[in-house]
């Protein structure tokens, strides 16, 4: 394959993510769809519903990943999730961080940016935020902090952290064959749960739940075959095209905050290109809008108060840092990473719900009558 070659077949994975995200950002501007939401609907009006949409995604996305890799499509090996070094406190103590971070700022990564293209002015100062905290969590000061401290602790395994690797030398049973059956049992769990009750059985639950899960393997697919370069003529290595990890990737929306407003004021150094998550967050914005526009439910919103505007400030910084320090978001690692079966992915998953649950009652109490007053 040649660099003429090398160049065009970049320029595809580019618009294909462009496309499965301006999809994405549409179906979750006209459905709503959000992580956030499915945590606080349960604390505040007991609604199962949204969580959900979200678990059916899940269950779709590990379904996706795992029979992906039995067919040979992708290497489930080749993800940024599934090294051996497992940074255990780094997911707990970031999700958790994140999901507080992602209440108080109105929205994850993705709502954030969906709520962009619906016309809030709010989202955009979060967006701006996230990404400069999360810039100096990946090369900056709060970088240095993190390596320090959290990222000092980990467990350095004999194997690829995801379930298959670390029980296949206990059961005996060839990786492949398990993988399969463990991805199957787990993800048709998730989905079995989401589709438990008949109330759940809408149009609307189903379709977002069942999109959302089959966008996560459609940009696993992307990064990790069309995408995919045995042997690039420039380095005889092989090479996964225009990602910022250098591995496969699928979405994630805190990291490429960062890609995009580095693109953007470096703009004129040729060394800056758009990579997948670069590609997959002005997807997201652009398809919003686009749906936003064509519903006529794009309106202009800003800030209530001074308050309001302090917790989307601390919540930016707060899903910045943590969305870095645990490998990824609500969609990053509670989709895309858990869809490999990575313990990390694991670990990080309930850290954001609980986040999220003290973030409520953290708002729950400034909203409450003082006693003494």
């Amino acid at each position: 394959m040649d660099a003429v070659d090398i160049s065009s077949l970049s320029k595809s994975v580019l618009l294909v993510t462009f496309a499965i995200t301006f999809l994405l950002g549409a179906v979750m501007q006209k459905t709503g769809f959000c992580s956030m939401s499915a945590v606080s609907d349960i604390f505040i009006m007991s609604s199962w519903e949204r969580l959900k949409q979200w678990f059916l995604a899940i269950g779709v996305a590990i379904v996706g990943f795992v029979l992906m890799s039995y067919l040979g499509l992708i290497d489930p090996l080749k993800s940024m999730y599934t090294g051996s070094k497992l940074l255990w406190l780094s997911a707990i103590v970031g999700s958790t961080l994140f999901g507080f971070g992602m209440v108080l700022a109105s929205g994850c990564g993705s709502k954030t940016l969906v709520r962009i293209g619906g016309g809030n002015l709010k989202s955009i100062v979060v967006f701006m935020v996230l990404g400069l905290s999360a810039y100096m969590t990946m090369k900056g000061f709060l970088g240095v902090v993190r390596i320090n401290t959290l990222d000092s602790v980990f467990i350095a395994l004999n194997t690829p952290q995801d379930l298959p690797s670390i029980l296949s030398p206990i059961t005996g049973i060839a990786r492949t064959n398990l993988h399969l059956a463990l991805g199957l049992i787990v993800g048709f769990a998730f989905i079995a749960y989401a589709l438990a009750s008949r109330a759940f059985w809408t149009a609307e639950n189903l379709f977002v739940g069942i999109f959302v899960g089959l966008a996560i393997c459609a940009v696993w697919w992307v990064s990790g075959n069309l995408g995919y370069v045995a042997e690039d003529p420039n380095t005889l290595e092989e090479v996964f095209l225009v990602t910022n990890s250098g591995r496969m990737e699928s979405l994630s929306f805190v990291a490429p905050y960062a890609y995009l407003l580095d693109w953007l004021m470096m703009y004129s150094d040729t060394s800056k290109v758009i990579t997948v998550g670069i590609a997959a967050v002005i997807g997201m914005i652009a398809g919003s809008a686009c749906a936003s526009i064509f519903t006529k439910s794009f309106r202009w919103e800003s800030f209530r108060n001074t308050e309001d505007a302090a917790n989307h400030l601390v919540g930016a910084m707060l899903m910045g840092f943590g969305g870095v320090t645990a490998l990824g978001c609500t969609v990053g690692q509670g989709l895309s990473g858990i869809s490999t079966l990575a313990i990390g992915s694991m670990l990080a998953l309930p850290g954001f719900i609980f986040g999220a649950y003290l973030a409520l009652r953290y708002l729950e109490s400034r909203s409450a009558p003082n006693p003494c007053s």
